[in-house]
């Protein structure tokens, strides 16, 4: 399977997940996909508890070799699935949030843990792995990160989009560190809204993945519920596309109120109400009881998915605000994230993150990040179109801006359910 030009690794490092990809330059096609948690979860769920923790040399030191490890293990497995051997493989490409590339890395982490938040470097970088803390040794790019908590994984996905946006193209990579563009027709204004990990399952009780047992889907028929699980696998855990689906079945069926709280089963009518239980003191949700597994969406799962809606929200209002446009004034908006599986823009309308007319202009993209890094290993001048796209993205801070807190708070209640007439 592998080719005379050799192969190349493709990771989208997220703060949750990370997906990776094995391609050959010379068809230009993709060999094999693989997705993991990611390992430094154990420090902190998101990029602040995990600048924090890297404050200690060794504590740093730590978590590069977790993710290290993990990494060398996804292109093992790449290499496996594609019938190729570690001598196949010729380089090898990154693109993170700034904190995550600067941890693999194990560069100092101080200038992002505090304001101004600034990366210590911009333009991409060419490493070796073992800069990064493999055994192995490749050829490692990684992608610029133009400022903020905004890094390579947005300009990835910007760069994978082959055709020229319209002016008024709204970009929404949606993961634990929420990043946003707004194309204006000359250049992307950006910003990273931290919205914690609820959207990619990351921190829930039941939080997982997008793989192979992950609840994926719900609908509610009737008063009876029905999942889909990722590869139709036995469900063991909840991924993002899962808990956006459940909360949105939730509110419209009114077990959920707008302000967020899950009603207790004696206020609910239907047979549903019997799902409505008490899990480690905590009310609770069942999607799924077996001897196996238990699955669930609690109180405080879905006050996380609030606070992450919130703040998306209110990034992209602040975008909006900058560029002087209205939300009904967006052209086209495109999106993407580690969901596990194509997110309906109904349900981002349902949960409060669209309007109606963002439902009716949105595309979705899979893994439009690792898609972009693809495109910078598989195109002539990749890294230089790379780079130059780097520089016309106008980085906008929203941490400790009055105005974001109010469009954060504005935004933090679900929409009131339409019923019907």
């Amino acid at each position: 399977m592998s080719s005379s030009k050799g192969l190349c690794a493709a990771f989208d490092l997220g703060t949750t997940t990370i997906a990776a990809s094995l391609v050959d330059p010379a068809s230009g096609e993709r060999l094999a996909v693989t997705g993991a948690m990611n390992p430094q979860r154990r420090w902190g769920a998101d990029v602040l508890a995990r600048l924090t923790a890297g404050g200690d040399p060794e504590t740093l030191r730590a978590m590069q070799a977790a993710l290290a490890a993990e990494m060398e293990r996804m292109t093992g497995e790449l290499l496996d699935q594609a019938g190729a051997s570690p001598a196949d493989l010729v380089q090898v490409a990154v693109a993170g949030n700034p904190s995550m590339e600067t941890i693999a890395l194990a560069l100092p982490v101080e200038s992002l843990a505090h304001p101004p938040f600034r990366p210590l470097f911009s333009t991409g970088k060419s490493v070796a792995t073992l800069d990064l803390g493999w055994s192995r040794d490749y050829p490692c790019y990684l992608l610029p990160l133009p400022g903020g908590f905004v890094g390579g994984d947005l300009l990835a996905f910007l760069f994978g989009m082959a055709a020229a946006p319209k002016p008024g193209t709204l970009f929404l990579d949606v993961g634990t560190n929420a990043e946003i563009a707004l194309y204006d027709g000359e250049r992307y204004l950006a910003t990273s809204a931290a919205a914690g990990p609820a959207f990619e399952g990351g921190n829930l009780k039941c939080g997982m993945a997008a793989l192979p047992g992950a609840v994926s889907g719900v609908r509610i028929e009737g008063d009876r519920l029905k999942i889909n699980t990722i590869a139709g696998a036995p469900p063991r855990g909840i991924c993002g596309t899962g808990v956006l689906e459940t909360v949105a079945a939730l509110l419209e069926e009114g077990i959920v109120a707008p302000t967020g709280r899950l009603l207790p089963a004696a206020e609910i009518d239907s047979n549903l109400g019997t799902r409505v239980q008490e899990v480690n003191g905590v009310p609770a949700f069942v999607l799924h009881r077996d001897a196996k597994s238990l699955v669930y969406l609690d109180q405080e799962d879905i006050r996380a998915l609030q606070l992450a809606k919130g703040a998306m929200r209110g990034g992209m209002e602040i975008l909006l605000g900058k560029a002087n446009l209205s939300m009904d004034e967006v052209s086209q908006v495109v999106l993407t994230g580690s969901f596990g599986a194509v997110l309906s823009p109904h349900v981002l309308k349902k949960v409060g993150i669209f309007n109606e007319k963002m439902v009716r202009i949105t595309g979705f993209i899979k893994e439009g990040a690792l898609a972009g890094v693809e495109r910078v290993l598989l195109a002539a001048g990749g890294r230089e179109q790379m780079e130059d796209l780097a520089q016309r993205v106008r980085v906008i801070p929203l941490s400790g801006t009055p105005l974001f807190e109010k469009h954060f708070l504005a935004n933090i209640d679900f929409p009131k359910t339409e019923t019907a007439a």
